[in-house]
């Protein structure tokens, strides 16, 4: 986990593979603040399948990205908002070229883009990430964003399925050789949430306040557990750090 991190931090693109009980597939995966014309030409001709820009949720609402149907029925749950291309005052004409998709991907990240400067439909596929990342849902969306968060860059990341020359979907042997032709990193979300679930901070304070009570003057800590939202309440009296 700790190289593949590297390589993304470095602008690098890596391979994450999913349980072969699920979708059974490996996509390319690059943080997308490091999404250059180059990178997108290589996903489009090594990878062959859908490029799409996996972002939080948060992110989503601000440039009024809503999801592409209501219900959706796929089983996988695959979270498709609105295709979207940047306006040709962004610099992006017809929007399909990899010069194109990485200035629109570029745009979508920048703080200053406002829903308008965003053109739908588009040829770049935001896709919406579950809060809780891959230990919520354990998927590519979801990889992508808690890679690139881990890696300390812009939590987004761009995604794109890989298949055989011949146009069926790789499976594991053929990405392990395909990561190896490349000289790619490959990695599984199984990894992604084991080293999330060693490492990663999962409940977070919420709010300190004084409680005063008949026997004397407390703390009152809120936790809340990022995964289901369940909250949780400490009742401290004097300081923890010389609690022995």
């Amino acid at each position: 986990m700790e190289t593949a991190l590297a390589d993304l931090k470095a602008g690098r693109v890596i391979v994450v593979v999913d349980d072969e009980n699920r979708e059974n597939e490996g996509d390319l995966i690059c943080a997308a603040q490091f999404a250059t014309p180059d990178t997108i030409n290589f996903m489009a001709v090594e990878a062959r399948g859908l490029i799409c820009l996996a972002m939080t949720g948060e992110r989503l609402d601000e440039l009024d990205l809503p999801l592409m149907v209501r219900n959706i029925t796929d089983p996988n749950q695959t979270a498709f908002t609105v295709s979207i291309d940047a306006g040709p005052n962004l610099g992006v004409s017809t929007g399909i070229s990899a010069e194109d998709r990485a200035r629109t991907i570029q745009v979508s990240l920048n703080p200053q883009t406002k829903p308008e400067d965003l053109r739908r439909p588009g040829h770049i596929f935001p896709l919406r990430a579950k809060e809780g990342g891959v230990l919520k849902r354990a998927g590519h969306t979801e990889a992508a964003v808690d890679l690139s968060r881990l890696a300390g860059l812009y939590p987004a990341g761009v995604i794109c399925e890989i298949q055989n020359p011949n146009g069926s979907m790789a499976r594991l042997p053929q990405l392990m050789e395909y990561a190896k032709h490349h000289n790619l990193k490959i990695i599984s979300i199984a990894d992604l949430i084991c080293y999330r679930l060693r490492f990663d901070r999962l409940v977070v304070r919420e709010t300190v306040t004084k409680l005063p009570s008949t026997f004397g003057q407390f703390d009152i800590y809120g936790y809340r557990c990022i995964l289901n939202n369940t909250e949780h309440v400490a009742v401290v009296k004097g300081d923890p750090s010389t609690f022995q």
